[in-house]
């Protein structure tokens, strides 16, 4: 069974409902790990490119000082442990460690706003408890543009009557409620509905966020048909009429990865060698050196003493 994403209540007017929030779908896409010609993984890292590095006018060896700015409060700006060379160019490439990450925002004018990670936090809304149905209106009324993602509604333990009043109120009014909660850090706006027996909810996209289709195809209201034209569509469209069977579409091309995955024989991964610190190595000469000692006192002693001669 799916994880709950959310506790809280569903309230519609004082009747108040404690329910769980539960994704409605799941992706199977086929996922890939990157990896080398031995089967060991890729990693990635942060670094700022030498051509940034030249843009502020840092030399070579400059860059292998680089100093990153400290995010709100944090540890002092520190030298870069190590520095790749960015190909012919005679720089180098900065990392940078997750903590010094800031988060940049692309002002208009092509400047860079900075933030750090604690103003971004201080601004995100509350965590609510509650979703409050605001309004009942008619689902057709919305546009399937403004649906975002799907979740199940379930009942907490006391809360099945209350819960299935609603469902079967809504059935029955053939209405969808439209509320607003704050899903971990994000404010939603949410649609309610029937939903299979149960109850569903969409969160929705705002209305700024849905742009205006005409946009992108500008003259079309303007474009004159004739009525025969328009009666030959029509009959296409009730020749290929039929009833919504989500299970009659399936995705090939994941069906045609697994079957190639399963045909395939899996290559052993090469090991990949184990990150020795440096203090790791200092220890490990230590050990051997004293190992090497004992063994050369033990070795000393079995030889046989030689006699000086006057």
């Amino acid at each position: 069974m799916a994880k709950a994403v959310w506790t809280g209540s569903l309230a519609f007017g004082l009747v108040s409902i404690p329910v769980r929030l539960y994704p409605a779908t799941e992706r199977k896409d086929v996922r890939f790990h990157l990896v080398d010609a031995g089967g060991r993984r890729v990693r990635y890292r942060r670094f700022v490119p030498a051509e940034e590095l030249e843009e502020h006018g840092l030399e070579a060896a400059d860059a292998k000082e680089a100093h990153v700015a400290p995010v709100g409060g944090g540890r002092e700006p520190e030298q870069m442990p190590s520095a790749a060379m960015g190909g012919d160019s005679g720089l180098a490439e900065a990392e940078v460690a997750f903590e010094d990450l800031m988060r940049g925002y692309e002002a208009e004018d092509g400047r860079m706003v900075l933030l750090r990670r604690d103003e971004i936090e201080s601004a995100r809304p509350e965590r609510t408890h509650t979703i409050e149905i605001e309004d009942f209106v008619d689902l057709a009324d919305i546009d399937p543009v403004y649906f975002e993602k799907s979740y199940y509604i379930a009942p907490q333990r006391g809360g099945e009557t209350p819960y299935t009043l609603l469902l079967r109120a809504m059935e029955r009014a053939g209405r969808v409620g439209i509320g607003r909660f704050v899903l971990r850090t994000k404010p939603h706006l949410v649609a309610i509905r029937p939903a299979g027996g149960v109850l569903g909810l969409e969160t929705l996209f705002f209305g700024d966020e849905v742009r205006d289709g005409r946009e992108v195809a500008p003259g079309v209201e303007a474009i004159d048909l004739s009525d025969r034209e328009l009666q030959l569509a029509e009959l296409l469209i009730e020749t290929l009429k039929t009833e919504w069977n989500p299970a009659a579409y399936s995705d090939t091309y994941r069906e045609e990865l697994l079957k190639r995955i399963a045909a395939k024989t899996p290559v052993e991964r090469a090991e990949e060698p184990a990150a020795v610190s440096p203090g790791a190595k200092v220890e490990e000469l230590m050990n051997a050196l004293k190992v090497s000692v004992d063994a050369a006192k033990k070795k000393q002693k079995k030889r046989p003493s030689r006699k000086r001669t006057a």
